[in-house]
Order: C-alpha cells, then sequence, then structure tokens
C-alpha cells in the first residue's frame, strides 16, 4: 500500500469557508480524485475518513470535508441539517479538488456513504464532472423508508410538522429549536436505537485525548427534520446516468428490499451490485474487515474494472 499525506483545505460556497481533509498520495504526478460525503449530520472524521485513508494508500486522492452549518465549517444555524446546501457544497468540493495539483481533473469519482448517497446521487445527475459514483450502505431517503425508521406513516408526518414548526419560528423570530441527534430518553431524538447510540455518543467526548473525533456534536437543527423526512430520493435515481456501483447488506440502512428496488430503476447503462451478506451498518463505519474488504470492491470500480452482480 502506497504513502500519502494529509493537507488540510479550505475554499468558500456562496460565502461560507468549508474546511476539509485531502489525502494525497506520496507517488509523483496527478491521481484520480475521490470526494466523500458521508452520514446524517456527519463531520469528516467519522466514517469518511476511514475511506478516505485507504482509498488513498490504494493511490486515490481523495477529499473530505464538513458540510457548511457542521464541524470546522461556517454557516449558520449550526448543525442545520440542509440537503440543499449539501448538494451544493459537494458540487463545489468537486469543483475545487478537481483543480488541485494533485488530482488529474479527467478522473473524478463521488462516493456517498449511508445518507450520503442521497446527495451524491443529486449532483451527479447533475454534474458530468463526476464520473463514476458508488453508493456504501445507503440510507435511501424514501416515505417508506421513513416509515420504517420512525414507526409508521403517521410518525413520519409529526415529525414533518414539528420540523416545518421549527422552521416557521426560525424565519419569523431568528429562534433555533435542537433536537438530539441520538438518545435513549428522549423521544425526540432523530435516532434512538441503541446500537447507533452507542456508536455516535462516543463522538460527543471533548479534551486532549479526543481532538480526533473533530467537532461532531449531539444535536441537530429540529427544522432539519422537515428537510430530511420529505426527501425521495426515487426522483433523482431515474434520471442517473453516470455509471454507479452500489453496495449494501442484508441489515445496513434501509434494510434489504429497499436498495434492491432503487438498483432496478438506475437508468444508467453501467451500473453494478454487490451485496455483502448479514452486516450492521456500523460496520461499514469502522469494521477494519468490512472496510478493507469495501474499499477493494471501489478501487477496482473506480479504475474502471468489472463487478459481479450478486443476488442472494
Amino acid at each position: 500500500m502506497g504513502a500519502y499525506r494529509i493537507e488540510v483545505v479550505r475554499w468558500t460556497v456562496e460565502g461560507i469557508e468549508i474546511c476539509g481533509l485531502a489525502c494525497l498520495p506520496e507517488a509523483p504526478g496527478s491521481h484520480p480524485g475521490v470526494v466523500i460525503l458521508g452520514p446524517v449530520a456527519f463531520v469528516k472524521e467519522q466514517s469518511p475518513l476511514q475511506y478516505a485513508t485507504r482509498l488513498a494508500q490504494a493511490g486515490f486522492a481523495t477529499l473530505v470535508f464538513d458540510p457548511r452549518y457542521h464541524g470546522h465549517s461556517g454557516g449558520l444555524p449550526r448543525r442545520f441539517e440542509s440537503g440543499t446546501a449539501k448538494v451544493a457544497d459537494l458540487m463545489a468540493a468537486v469543483e475545487y479538488f478537481a483543480a488541485h495539483p494533485a488530482v488529474d481533473a479527467a478522473r473524478i469519482y463521488g462516493l456517498g456513504i449511508c445518507q450520503g448517497v442521497n446527495w451524491l446521487i443529486e449532483a451527479a445527475t447533475t454534474m458530468p464532472q463526476i464520473q463514476r459514483v458508488a453508493l456504501v450502505a445507503g440510507h435511501y431517503l424514501l416515505p417508506e423508508t421513513a416509515a420504517l425508521y420512525l414507526g409508521g406513516a403517521e410518525a413520519v408526518q409529526r415529525r414533518i410538522a414539528a420540523g416545518e414548526q421549527a422552521q416557521s419560528d426560525f424565519i419569523a423570530t431568528g429562534t433555533v429549536h435542537y433536537i438530539p441527534i441520538v438518545s435513549l430518553t428522549d423521544a425526540n431524538a432523530l435516532l434512538v436505537a441503541r446500537p447507533i447510540y452507542e456508536w455516535y455518543i462516543r463522538w460527543a467526548d471533548r479534551g486532549p485525548a479526543w481532538d480526533f473525533h473533530g467537532a461532531w456534536e449531539n444535536r441537530i437543527t429540529a427544522m432539519s427534520e422537515a428537510d430530511i423526512w420529505r426527501y425521495q430520493v426515487d426522483v433523482p435515481l431515474r434520471a442517473l446516468q453516470t455509471p454507479t456501483l452500489m453496495i449494501h447488506a442484508d441489515r445496513a440502512a434501509s434494510g434489504s428490499e429497499i436498495p434492491r428496488r432503487l438498483f432496478t430503476t438506475i437508468p444508467a447503462a453501467e451500473k453494478h451490485l454487490i451485496w455483502l451478506e448479514d452486516q450492521v451498518q456500523l460496520q461499514f463505519y469502522e469494521d477494519p474487515l468490512i472496510l478493507d474488504r469495501v474499499v477493494a470492491y471501489l478501487a477496482t470500480w473506480y479504475r474502471g474494472g468489472a463487478q459481479e452482480v450478486y443476488s442472494p
């Protein structure tokens, strides 16, 4: 595996400074570039960096970044989850990285992890500069997925209504309402399952020993829920002509049926599905055995190699 260096990078989108980390192979010359987007309310130091360093060792220049409102990037209100903003930030990141001297602008690829797949799909439908996309353990935003996570259609509508009310309060008075991202006691939290809580809550630790955690906070604006749970990824997916690789597993986000069904609707002439076994979502975030396995598929895919389609 090749050596790489880390470069702290910054650029501006719509007047807001975005902070990122570029993982650049030490080998001379320009390299294919991969821009990476992570799960809901992520910071760059979480799962995106796990993929970025491994791909850099495989010879790819990689870019992870904090979207606006999150982590070390600017923007107010803090911890506002906006799909529109994430798409714009991702597209600006691609343009920035394509101009980097260590990157081959003719070979720019995208990687979406968990909820990041939604914004990558949308960006790729309008940005031909993204030449290949990979969708890993996607949390595909659909009314059906929302009902699966929140306990039914009525619960989804209640969460959307609460988000819309919080949005109205913000517009009228500037008041920002927050909910936890994870909690075992607050039913208003975005995510309430114990395994998800146990993984995420460690990232809220602060202090000199935990600087590598970045600036993740266990909160999100309540108005974010209106944007999240109303989104329908099947719409841009039906326009996705970019060569697409989907990697999923039986117990990954969105379950086993929704990703398979969505895959069939992708119109790209070149598309491949790799189905692993019964891995859970969190293994796609930090299990080194699963990460190494997935990154091997990604490296082959970005180099133009054929993939076998699994349909267990």
